[in-house]
């Protein structure tokens, strides 16, 4: 998948918790932004992991702060 379809997916996959609708840009901040608990974050890294078939480590969830990160980590994990 090419960065563009995997910011697709992962918008889909954000959906369930975007609880406040927040307009997504590659700059909108997990815990900022959307205000997620550390419980949030970790359901949606599973989802992640899960939709994608990868491992993102503690260390890389750590320097992952807004969403363009997030996609970038994912499109680079895939290879």
């Amino acid at each position: 998948m090419d960065r563009a379809e995997v910011d697709s997916k992962i918008r889909e996959l954000i959906g369930p918790f975007n609880k406040k609708g927040v307009d997504i840009q590659d700059s909108t901040t997990f815990v900022g932004d959307f205000e997620f608990d550390s419980l949030t974050v970790m359901d949606f890294v599973a989802e992640i992991e899960d939709e994608f078939d990868i491992i993102i480590s503690m260390n890389q969830q750590a320097e992952i702060e807004n969403f363009g990160q997030l996609v970038d980590a994912v499109t680079k994990l895939q290879d």
